[in-house]
Formats: C-alpha cells, structure tokens, sequence
C-alpha cells in the first residue's frame, strides 16, 4: 500500500469551536475540550459512546478520556505545537484505514488569554533554550518567529507593508465571520502605525491571545455517506520536525519542515497547486503564512511580499487565505492549527456563510510547530479528484 492508495478513504465529518471563543476566565482548558467535543459531535450525529479514536495535544488523552468520560481503544497525545492537530488527522486516517478504529476525535482547548489552570510562562535556564537561546534575548514567539521575518526581508527585499496586506486582508474575513474577536476595518497605515512588539512586527501584525476549544470529527468515507452532513475527504498528509530551537533553522528563510510535509501532501493527493480554491495558512504572524505560500510551492522563493499586494489573499482577491480571520484577527489560544481545520472543513461543505469562497472544492490547511520547527499539512476536497 502506498500514501495515493489512502486518497479519500477518510473523510472529516464533524468540526466545530467551543461554545465561545475569546475570554473564558471560567473556563478550564478541559471544559474547553469537553464543549468543542460535545458539538463537532453534535454537528455529525453522533455520541461520546461512537468515539474509539482520540488524539489531542497540550493535555494527555489520560486526563482528557477521564474527563469526556469514555474509553478510546486508540489514543494520540502528539504535541509540536500549533500544528499537532493537523498532524493528528494523518494519524487518524491511519488508524481508520486498518480498521482498528472507527471514529476518530480531535480536540484542542487552549487558555491563552485567561490561564485558567495553567504554568507560569517562562524558559527555565537549564533548558537548551534557556542555555543556547535566551541568554541572547529572544523570549517568547514575538522575538523568534521575528527572525526569519528579518532574514526574508534582507535577502528578498520583503516590506512590512506587504506584511501588513497579510493583516488587512484577514481583518475583512474575520468581519465576516459571527465569532472573530476583531472585526473592525483597519488598513495598511493602521497596521504600521499600531504599537510596536518587536521589529518587524506591530501589534496588528501579531496573532490575538484568547481562549478557546475546537474539535473535529473523522470517519470512513464509506460510513461517512450515511452520515448528515456532506463529508470532507482527506486527499493528502503531510507531516516533518527541522529541529528544536530556531536558532538551528538550516535557513531562516525557508522551512524544511514545511517543504517535505507539503511535498508529502501533494504527492498523496495529485492535486495541483492551481486546483487549490482555499487555503487556510496558520498566522502567528503576519509573515508566517508567507512563508508557507513559497514552503508549499504557491510562488517562488522570496515572491511572497509581491504575491500578497493589492489584497489578493482578501474577499474577492484570486487566493482566499484565512477565510474566518485567521489567528491575527478570529481567534489565536497558542495553538492554533484546529482552526485551521474547523474552517476549511465548512468551506468545502459551502457552510461558511458571508464568507463562502464560491466553488470551493478542494482547500490546504497548513501550519507549523513551535518556532518553524515543525510542520504538518492536510489537503482535503469534497471530492476525491
């Protein structure tokens, strides 16, 4: 059997966000969970009683299985950061396709805002970060993920204004989009005018810190069409880790990561990058999903800058990216790659509203771990090409 043999086999039948999304200070992060659970289930018909198959991250299966009250034959604790859910979905058609599970769930809860529950923030200096990193000032994402930021933009020209269309195109998806925290128009001289965080980066530039839960829900494609809604097939997976710090980036203006696990990808599906109608690219920051358009093949390596102008990644633009607001302006808890997936799903079954990409029929979720340091990526359709 080879990865082509698995296109479609599996299919996304549920997905939906916790009750609300943004500032849940009475909320824990499994309560988060537990609510995204209950209705990516609730959005396919089924019960906690059908699930055999969890994987999540950030908290174990151990605690969350106890807390949803069910006894998965297969679990998946799986953490690289805010990819680990999309490589969840290659694990999951995995152990769908052997017949070793039947349904598989896919939970993130995530207290980034509130901290309901959570440790203290900080590097401990007997880590290899805390010896070989932050000694020399980076601490925390706003100063790593500013690295291969700069490095673009002294070896390809890159401008914070082309970043900067990155945040106003997203702003008026999220407009769109009945639970993004920030919705207000806001232009290009908005963008460089906000606050600076650390250069390049000003704070429209940077992903929104909130609370929030998501969940999906897969199948078989063959017991997904007795299933309510219209299923979402998996088409390619994707999946790779570079290395740990950023610092150890084999170059900063490319990640390996996201070449092989795209590469990867694409060969299962057969896809064309042109076939794409819909690409959910996670942004931390407003360069982030810059750099996977050139990772993923999309253009050229340093062509991002110009590819992003004149807002053709915004509504109406020919490259739909981030079509609920992304992490910049709907919602970003830490580990955003569940979003990812919830949206791309209801895009490919037309149920995004507003903000519906007409014709949608195959779409990319894609996103990396930590600092660049890992990468996973799904291509999926409502049809199997």
């Amino acid at each position: 059997m080879t990865p082509k043999d698995l296109r479609g086999k599996i299919a996304i039948v549920g997905a939906a966000e916790s009750n609300e999304i943004g500032r849940r200070p009475d909320t824990s992060v499994l309560a988060l969970h537990a609510e995204a659970a209950k209705n990516a289930l609730d959005d396919v018909g089924l019960s906690k009683s059908d699930v055999d198959g969890l994987f999540t991250a950030g908290v174990t299966t151990n605690q969350l299985a106890e807390y949803l009250g069910i006894i998965p034959r297969y679990m998946d604790s799986t953490t690289v950061g805010g990819c680990s859910f999309i490589m969840h979905v290659e694990h999951a058609m995995l152990a769908l396709s052997t017949g070793i599970i039947n349904v598989a769930l896919i939970t993130h809860g995530e207290s980034g805002r509130s901290r309901v529950g959570v440790g203290g923030l900080g590097v401990p200096p007997n880590s290899i970060q805390g010896q070989f990193e932050a000694p020399f000032g980076t601490f925390g994402p706003t100063t790593m993920f500013s690295l291969p930021a700069t490095r673009h933009m002294h070896e390809f020209g890159t401008t914070r204004e082309q970043m900067a269309e990155v945040a106003v195109a997203t702003r008026k998806w999220a407009a769109m989009h009945p639970m993004a925290m920030m919705k207000d128009p806001i232009t290009i001289d908005d963008v460089l005018s906000s606050r600076p965080i650390c250069w390049p980066y000003t704070l429209f530039m940077c992903c929104l810190v909130t609370d929030a839960g998501g969940a999906i829900v897969l199948t078989t494609a063959d017991r997904a069409r007795d299933l309510p809604k219209p299923p979402v097939y998996v088409l390619g997976t994707g999946e790779a880790i570079e290395h740990n710090m950023v610092s150890a980036m084999h170059d900063m203006t490319t990640s390996e990561a996201a070449k092989v696990s795209g590469g990867a990808a694409f060969e299962m599906s057969g896809v064309k990058r042109s076939e794409i109608d819909v690409a959910e690219l996670y942004d931390a920051f407003a360069f982030t999903p810059m750099l996977a358009l050139e990772d993923l093949g999309f253009v050229g390596r340093g062509e991002s800058g110009p590819f992003v102008e004149g807002q053709r990644t915004a509504p109406g633009g020919d490259f739909p990216m981030n079509t609920n607001g992304g992490g910049l302006s709907y919602t970003h808890s830490g580990m955003y790659g569940m979003f990812t997936l919830i949206e791309l799903t209801r895009q490919l079954r037309g149920e995004a509203g507003e903000r519906q990409v007409k014709d949608a029929k195959i779409g990319i979720a894609h996103g990396p771990g930590g600092m660049f340091a890992a990468a996973s990526t799904l291509i999926a359709g409502n049809v199997v090409p």
